[in-house]
């Protein structure tokens, strides 16, 4: 009989709620729901459907909370459902865009492969918000990435340099995202300025020695300029890959970013 009451109770105090939707215009009860929920959800995990459903149910009782679309987005980005991923997040950044714009960039960019869009949102997003950040990088560093996915290479560049630049304000005194400088050398390995690009590999080696991807794409420079010591790479790659060192980006279960080293590229570099 006490499950059953629970249950009724809890029935009668979402139906109430979606009565009085207008109460939803409160962000206390906002915040309340979406922890409500966001708990409930977290019990089952992404991969369980009882996540969407969960936020289906938030959403049906207020539909104007920006981070149930979020959150509920997330189950799909699991899935790969690109569709339904933009459906959501859509809907959040029309419920608060200076929040949720960048974060619809950076899926559009290292998620769905959008660069167009992603290049657009950014844009956008520098105008509300100049030399801000999301997902631990500049709104620059997005650019970037956008622009080497479109190979584009001379504006790529403009802005990684942007993006260091940006790293640098206030007192200038913090590292360089080791990743920038990832990124920055192999935006130029694909453009054939091989100078640059083991300029920018070492500098990001210094920061991170045991990073994968890094070691990876110093070995293809140093192999492409007939340098013997690509070997020494080529191997440092395969021990930090197998030693569990990743690229360690936020969410990168969920989104992985581009080029990354696999045991397949060493496997083939072993072969020839």
């Amino acid at each position: 009989m006490k499950i059953i009451l629970i249950a009724l109770l809890l029935t009668t105090y979402t139906d109430l709620l979606a009565q009085q939707k207008p109460y939803c215009s409160s962000k206390s009860v906002q915040d309340s729901l979406f922890q409500h929920y966001s708990r409930r959800a977290h019990e089952f995990g992404l991969e369980d459907m009882r996540w969407v459903q969960t936020f289906d149910t938030l959403i049906a009782i207020c539909p104007n909370i920006s981070e149930a679309y979020q959150e509920r987005a997330l189950a799909y980005v699991l899935s790969g459902n690109v569709v339904k991923v933009f459906e959501n997040i859509d809907k959040a950044v029309e419920l608060e865009p200076r929040r949720w714009l960048p974060y619809r960039g950076y899926l559009h960019c290292i998620f769905a492969k959008q660069y167009e869009k992603g290049i657009a949102d950014f844009e956008a997003a520098e105008m509300m918000m100049p030399n801000a950040f999301t997902m631990d990088h500049s709104f620059s560093f997005f650019m970037a990435m956008a622009h080497t996915g479109l190979k584009n290479y001379e504006k790529a560049e403009s802005y990684f340099l942007k993006d260091i630049a940006t790293q640098k304000r206030g007192e200038g005194q913090n590292d360089i995202h080791y990743n920038t400088l990832l990124y920055f050398g192999i935006m130029h390995y694909l453009n054939n300025d091989l100078d640059k690009a083991e300029i920018r590999l070492r500098e990001c080696l210094q920061l991170y020695e045991q990073h994968p991807t890094a070691n990876y794409y110093m070995a293809l420079i140093l192999k492409a300029t007939g340098d013997k010591q690509n070997q020494v790479y080529f191997e440092k790659a395969k021990q930090y890959l197998n030693d569990g060192y990743k690229i360690n980006e936020p969410n990168s279960y969920l989104v992985p970013y581009p080029l990354q080293v696999t045991p397949a590229d060493l496997d083939t570099e072993e072969k020839n």
